[in-house]
């Protein structure tokens, strides 16, 4: 950001036309690089920082939504459900995947789970580890703090269970990329508006992403923006190169195609 100081005001600036409110906040890194490397995934340690949630206490009840979910169906009945409300993880289905959840903004549970985090850590390393320890009784509580699969569908676990997305996957309303298959990991052709995807399985959940952000968020970025992006992924005499592969004009009749549908082909 200190590179291409103007980037970060118009980011917050884009996302005011969209959100009704924008926070920064500091950064929480558990450090815990033992537990991180049973996941592989060293980068989790920041997810931490998720607990500043609980200080949103202008709200009376949140949904938190993780930055890699998409969500494709209306789903306001969330803010029904009572902390701490969330879908079994499919791992490990004791425990629930903290990517989507129903809480309650306070600001002594934010400072409890500071606490906690200080005292217990996580077993993961990241807030999943943490927040499962912290709400325990999840598992054993009243079932309606299960939420359903449809909520928080993980869409590698598709993959092991196809039947089971043919005969209900109309019925999905968020869709988590958990794992490393992240849409804007992906390479896009923009001359047809399509991914090059190695993951058949998961195709039609990440053009689904791509038409939305092409369509509706690409338009909206300044180039420092997309520079100072593509900086922080790729070597910066790259970028230049990569913003004329990835991210020309559109094809004029792009925002006209249909929405892919949900379902993978039979």
């Amino acid at each position: 950001i200190t590179e291409f100081p103007t980037a970060l005001s118009d980011f917050r600036n884009e996302l005011l036309k969209v959100f009704n409110f924008v926070k920064e906040v500091d950064v929480f890194d558990s450090r815990d690089e033992t537990n991180l490397r049973l996941l592989s995934r060293p980068d989790l340690g920041i997810t931490f920082t998720k607990i500043h949630a609980w200080r949103l206490t202008q709200y009376s009840k949140c949904v938190f939504l993780d930055a890699d979910v998409l969500i494709v169906q209306n789903c306001d009945e969330l803010f029904d459900r009572e902390e701490l409300s969330a879908a079994p993880d499919a791992g490990w289905p004791d425990c629930f995947n903290s990517g989507v959840f129903v809480f309650k903004p306070s600001e002594s549970t934010y400072n409890a789970l500071v606490e906690f985090a200080l005292v217990n850590g996580s077993f993961d390393g990241g807030d999943q580890g943490l927040l499962n320890l912290y709400f325990s009784d999840w598992a054993t509580a009243d079932s309606s703090k299960r939420l359903p699969f449809i909520y928080n569908m993980c869409s590698t676990s598709t993959y092991s269970y196809l039947p089971a997305l043919k005969q209900f996957g109309s019925k999905v309303k968020i869709i988590h990329f958990i794992g490393s298959s992240k849409p804007w990991l992906q390479h896009f052709d923009s001359t047809t508006g399509a991914i090059l995807s190695g993951d058949s399985h998961l195709t039609n959940f990440l053009q689904l992403w791509w038409d939305v952000f092409v369509v509706h968020v690409h338009p909206t970025l300044t180039t420092e923006m997309t520079v100072q992006r593509l900086s922080s992924l790729y070597n910066t005499s790259s970028v230049e190169l990569l913003l004329e592969q990835y991210f020309p004009t559109p094809p004029p009749s792009f925002d006209q195609r249909p929405l892919p549908p949900i379902l993978p082909p039979s």
